[in-house]
């Protein structure tokens, strides 16, 4: 014990000889005896009480907003029966026609997603195949202008200088053992303008072009696009009227190592395509 712990029989802690205790709310020899104001919390204690009421009072939001027009079932849902954290903005596809994502929002939402699947349609390999080709070019062009883009678009595709210097054969199948790629990636979209019955779409997007396969004279490269689409609303849906394109923007190559041609072919086949939406 030390000497401070020694007090007199008037010490408010208990007299000579005792041990000192602190009890709360006792008195404290800092104040000169007098008594020791309460203790106030902690901000910390505060912070974890204001965040635990915060995240009560958001359960309780988000569970009742699920309960309103709800059909019943497990979880909460919103509008549409989707979940209150789904994605914001218009559906952008209704279905689909031979493959191709068709019935699109009459907005400028709907123009890009439109743009940006029928980039992908007009790129793909089917465009090589002659009965394919004639089911994209309707479902993705307007009536009027599909007749008319059909055959220019026979010409350019079925030359035997292009698909033989490509390495297809006159049908436009590849050699056996090989495998054709011709894949359009959209990066992005962006509106040039729109209204209820036009839209003008730029799409960036890069595009895969080769034969995959030993001994190929013609590998799989990647090329970088902006393809523009005059857009015209027919029919309930945006249709094509005009296509140009141009090259770039080209970003610059990383020091990557190519793949083997067996391992792009299996990885052309085995990873499918996706629905692009805005």
């Amino acid at each position: 014990m030390t000497p401070s712990d020694d007090h007199g029989p008037d010490d408010p802690y208990g007299g000579s000889g005792r041990t000192r205790t602190r009890l709360p709310g006792a008195y404290d020899d800092d104040l000169d005896g007098a008594p020791r104001r309460p203790a106030r919390p902690s901000r910390s204690l505060i912070t974890v009480v204001g965040i635990v009421v915060l995240l009560i009072a958001a359960i309780a939001f988000a569970n009742q907003g699920g309960n309103d027009g709800g059909s019943g079932g497990g979880g909460a849902t919103g509008a549409k029966g989707t979940s209150p954290t789904a994605a914001t903005g218009v559906d952008p596809v209704k279905g689909r026609t031979d493959g191709i994502p068709t019935g699109y929002a009459r907005n400028a939402q709907g123009a890009q997603s439109a743009a940006a699947n029928f980039t992908v349609a007009l790129g793909s390999d089917g465009m090589y195949d002659k009965d394919r080709r004639a089911r994209i070019v309707g479902t993705v062009y307007a009536p009027d202008v599909a007749a008319a883009r059909r055959g220019d678009l026979d010409k350019a595709y079925s030359g035997k200088e292009l698909l033989s210097g490509i390495g297809l054969g006159p049908d436009g199948t590849p050699p056996e053992g090989m495998t054709f790629v011709s894949r359009h990636n959209p990066v992005g979209a962006k509106v040039e303008s729109v209204n209820q019955n036009e839209a003008r779409v730029s799409v960036w997007y890069s595009a895969l072009f080769g034969l995959a396969g030993e001994n190929s004279r013609n590998p799989v490269t990647e090329s970088w696009y902006t393809s523009t689409l005059q857009l015209r609303w027919t029919d309930g849906d945006w249709k094509i009227v005009n296509h140009t394109q141009k090259d770039g923007p080209v970003p610059v190559g990383r020091d990557q190592t190519a793949s083997g041609s067996q391992e792009m072919a299996d990885a052309v086949q085995q990873f499918g395509g996706f629905t692009y939406a805005r």
